[in-house]
């Protein structure tokens, strides 16, 4: 099992800007192409470069599950009921919502980092577990659980908002790499090892 990270991220490293602002810019690249990859949402139907597709492809296709935190589940309202990515999606939160008993694309964990990543690796059928940036990715970095990041660099300065790793416990944190560069439109896919 390999456990990765990944996020649009603004030159100055933020994944949103000021009060969740700036998504218009970090995520442009998902619909400057003429490529087109369709998600589980209808609505939501990415069009990428050549570059981008393959990037984005190499991901997906090794992705069993994702581990989210209550933050973003709630911004997203649980995403009309499963990710976009159709991949199980393990919730990492103090208060489970109701409702979601009887849904199998979600599961809510709420003793820690190690519990959710062993949990997305069981329901992911030890495949990849991917997990979202910001605390949850900081927590698994300082458990030593991390063993890759993504970033797709975004041409951007925000100037303020939510970092990708924040709060972290031991630094500096040494990457290997970059293990692969991609430039795509308006974005450079980036992808590290971390060192252990």
């Amino acid at each position: 099992m390999k456990v990765c990270t990944g996020a649009s991220m603004s030159l100055d490293g933020y994944v949103s800007g000021p009060g969740e602002t700036g998504f218009e810019h970090l995520f442009a690249w998902y619909g400057n192409g003429d490529i087109e990859m369709p998600t589980g949402n209808p609505e939501m139907t990415f069009r990428l470069t050549q570059e981008s597709y393959d990037h984005q492809k190499a991901f997906t296709s090794e992705l069993g599950a994702l581990v989210v935190g209550r933050k973003l589940f709630d911004f997203t309202n649980g995403w009309g009921g499963k990710h976009p990515l159709e991949v199980p999606t393990v919730v990492l939160t103090h208060n489970p919502p109701t409702g979601y008993e009887d849904n199998k694309w979600f599961a809510f964990v709420t003793d820690g980092i190690e519990s959710a990543i062993a949990k997305a690796h069981e329901i992911g059928g030890g495949r990849t577990v991917g997990l979202n940036s910001g605390t949850i990715a900081s927590q698994a970095l300082d458990a030593g659980l991390l063993d890759e990041v993504w970033v797709d660099l975004v041409p951007v300065l925000l100037g303020g908002g939510t970092p990708f790793f924040s709060g972290l416990g031991s630094v500096p944190v040494e990457l290997e790499g970059p293990l692969e560069s991609v430039q795509g439109n308006r974005v450079t896919h980036l992808r590290y090892r971390v060192k252990k």
